[in-house]
């Protein structure tokens, strides 16, 4: 198996997809596996097991709870940013809506802009989100003022963003590369699950220190205060 650095990647897009599509192409592909990877992490913690939950709510509920509301608004904001139009304010985005524009070939243009359009329909959540409670906090939402309530958001809806961005990016690479992308794949090494683990040993090491001073059965290092 042959690994290349991100150089070399970033060289080869260029010289495959040319000067102009090459770097947008690559950088978005990078932004997208990273937000796949995020976006892994609160799934592992907050949607595969209710006994995960029951963990990290034993271990530091507070805590535990603003990383969930972190994690959750830092990816709707994240898809808003990669489906948001290509100029705003007079500034260019990086964003899939660029793809279509760039692309030489009439035919993949054209597949391209209707897979966007898919894309920003299913993401039209995120940017009401974004716009009326994560980067700006609507008055008369905030107050309940009889306003329209935040579209309806759910992890089935990030996951069809997530699959739609995707298939924009796979047809290009279908395109000139004859390949596709698996962008939710990751690698959890030292990430969620590694925690939980550390957390469910603290948890048990705490219990078993317990029981040793109820009865009377304690170690010298069982009332040593740490320095952490």
């Amino acid at each position: 198996m042959t690994y290349n650095s991100a150089e070399e990647v970033k060289q080869q897009h260029i010289e495959r997809l040319g000067i102009e599509l090459g770097p947008i192409y690559y950088e978005l592909c990078n932004e997208l596996a990273w937000l796949y990877i995020k976006w892994n992490q609160y799934v592992e913690l907050y949607g595969a097991k209710p006994s995960r939950i029951d963990l990290t709510n034993q271990a530091a509920p507070l805590f535990f709870r603003i990383v969930q509301d972190t994690l959750w608004e830092d990816t709707l904001l994240h898809i808003a940013r990669l489906t948001d139009p290509p100029k705003t304010a007079g500034k260019k985005n990086l964003t899939i809506l660029l793809l279509p524009n760039i692309v030489e070939n009439n035919t993949i243009s054209s597949q391209l802009a209707n897979l966007c359009s898919i894309a920003v329909e299913k993401s039209d959540f995120c940017r009401d989100w974004r716009n009326r409670h994560i980067a700006h906090k609507d008055l008369h939402l905030a107050m309940k003022e009889g306003v329209e309530s935040l579209l309806p958001a759910s992890r089935l809806k990030v996951k069809e963003c997530l699959t739609a961005i995707s298939e924009v990016l796979n047809a290009v690479n279908s395109h000139y590369f004859n390949s596709t992308t698996m962008f939710d794949w990751a690698d959890d090494h030292h990430g969620a699950v590694d925690l939980l683990y550390l957390i469910d040993d603290g948890l048990r090491s705490a219990k078993e220190r317990q029981e040793r001073i109820r009865d009377g059965n304690y170690l010298p290092g069982d009332y040593k205060a740490r320095d952490i």
